[in-house]
């Protein structure tokens, strides 16, 4: 019976990573212009940008929603911390231009602008606090 709970469990996991995928890659085939706004700020010219990919509606997006609202606060003039809702019509286009193929996606740009790291899933504070300290924000 174990075992038949565990397969089960497995299942419903699987299922679930898969359709974050499918809905990704629903995304990025989407049409929508880039939101232009957006398109000019990311990444932020001569600072340490965090952009964080996802959606309002996703689970572990949710679950990040305060800590980037924090580091926003404790960051504020040092690196920029930005989030970009790609299941909104006018801000899909980006799940294509930044290669999101799962959600939430964060990119950490250095003060040039070149990309540096890239994770793909829920991130803590710890974890972003540390990448942006190897970026050199204090």
């Amino acid at each position: 019976m174990k075992l038949r709970n565990f397969s089960v469990s497995m299942f419903v996991l699987f299922a679930g990573v898969l359709s974050v995928f499918i809905m990704t890659d629903f995304i990025i085939a989407g049409s929508a212009a880039a939101n232009p706004a957006i398109e000019d700020s990311i990444p932020v010219q001569g600072m340490v940008t965090m952009v964080d990919l996802g959606a309002k509606k996703c689970i572990p997006c949710k679950l990040m929603a305060p800590i980037l609202a924090d580091l926003k606060k404790e960051y504020d003039g040092k690196a920029a911390i930005i989030f970009v809702d790609v299941w909104q019509k006018e801000n899909q286009a980006h799940a294509k231009r930044f290669k999101v193929r799962a959600i939430p996606t964060q990119i950490f740009f250095d003060k040039e602008g070149k990309e540096i790291s890239r994770h793909v899933g829920f991130m803590d504070k710890k974890t972003i606090v540390v990448t942006l300290k190897k970026l050199g924000v204090k």
